[in-house]
């Protein structure tokens, strides 16, 4: 085999290894948890996404209201589905000053909860939400458990595990 046959086999080879691979695994899978409330049709369609709720498809928006930045620290909880978890939240007091005034002017609306891009749960606001603190009641896996551990310490610890 020649050079050049062994430099494009090689190039081709390496082409096909994913790109954390490449980079040794240092950048590594991270958490995405994210809130996004109920809207009506009249915003822009690019800007929200549809969801089943109860039977009926209700539109979110696009851009959360509480994010994973927003998270100061968390605990998991087993479901009542057996198969997954939930999670109690607990936000960082910037996040809980947001999550106060959305829940305040927003009664009656849905808030769904995604971790990954996965829609994972909803809830409706029925009062204001002003502990700063947030339930997932389902839908989490075993492994985005140990994911959301590298962004955020458990309820009562300092450090992330």
């Amino acid at each position: 085999m020649n050079r050049r046959t062994f430099a494009l086999l090689l190039s081709a080879a390496l082409g096909l290894i994913p790109l954390p691979a490449q980079a040794g695994g240092k950048a590594g899978e991270k958490a995405s948890l994210t809130f996004h409330l109920e809207t009506d049709g009249n915003e822009n369609p690019k800007m929200v996404f549809p969801e089943n709720v109860s039977g009926r498809i209700r539109l979110f928006r696009r851009m959360s209201e509480v994010s994973e930045k927003d998270i100061e620290s968390f605990s998991p909880i087993p479901a009542a589905d057996g198969a997954t978890y939930g999670l109690l939240i607990k936000l960082k007091p910037a996040g809980a000053r947001r999550l106060a005034a959305v829940t305040a002017t927003n009664q009656d609306r849905w808030l769904v909860a995604r971790v990954n891009g996965r829609s994972v749960d909803t809830v409706q606001i029925d009062r204001q939400i002003d502990d700063g603190k947030l339930v997932v009641w389902k839908g989490v896996t075993a492994l985005e458990i140990k994911m959301f551990d590298k962004l955020a310490p458990r309820i009562g610890e300092t450090k992330k595990r």
